[in-house]
């Protein structure tokens, strides 16, 4: 399976003027997290985006992919992944694929692993292509909302808004692991993040934001 290069060439003006840009929209948004802006820096969204949007994909926009799913903006992506708190060599569990750039952040951020489920074949298939056998990240057509099996994770990423959590999130949650995604209600989708500490599961709410919903079971088309 090919690999796709997921560094910029640093010495291509027009790719280090790109960068800027897009580093200093999303400081203007608020992200201060200079590990999550220099991983957003490392990782072309563009060689994860449809080819017939790739001019938009330096902009704070979401991005239609195929099968109905959508690419995250990047102001919710960072934000999400300053909320995960993720330290190197970590073991994370990413829900929902979709195109694998959110995987590939994870990876430059140094995670061990990334087990990413995604529920669409086609999805999960363009995004091994993109991220390549090699390296840390493994991903897998399943259904996220499902049992998990055995196994803990330091840190789970869900690119999705759900009504209430899955009680096999929690329990895939090692001690002192930290669970971050969307939570539905009744005045839109807010950032949620699940602590697992001394005491238990610790559970607080953040800003409102749009992302997709998460879609149980999987996908009877490609």
């Amino acid at each position: 399976m090919p690999t796709t290069d997921l560094s910029l060439d640093p010495d291509g003006p027009c790719a280090a003027v790109e960068n800027a840009a897009f580093v200093l929209a999303l400081r203007e948004r608020g992200v201060r997290e200079t590990s999550v802006l220099r991983a957003m820096e490392r990782v072309p969204r563009e060689g994860f985006a449809p080819a017939a949007f790739r001019d938009l994909a330096r902009r704070n926009l979401a991005l239609p992919l195929a099968c109905g799913a959508t690419m995250t903006a990047p102001i919710v992506v960072a934000t999400m992944l300053t909320a995960l708190k993720l330290a190197p060599g970590a073991r994370v569990l990413e829900i929902g694929t979709g195109s694998g750039y959110a995987t590939a952040l994870l990876v430059a951020l140094g995670a061990a692993s990334v087990t990413s489920l995604e529920r669409y074949a086609t999805l999960a298939a363009s995004a091994c292509a993109r991220l390549g056998e090699a390296g840390p990240a493994r991903v897998i057509q399943a259904d996220g909302l499902a049992g998990l099996g055995a196994g803990r994770f330091d840190r789970i990423l869900v690119n999705g808004t759900v009504p209430s959590l899955p009680l096999a999130w929690a329990d895939a949650l090692a001690p002192g692991g930290r669970l971050v995604a969307g939570l539905a209600g009744p005045g839109g989708s807010r950032l949620v993040s699940v602590e697992r500490g001394e005491g238990g599961l610790a559970e607080s709410l953040g800003a409102p934001f749009r992302l997709a919903a998460l879609l149980p079971g999987l996908a009877r088309v490609t």
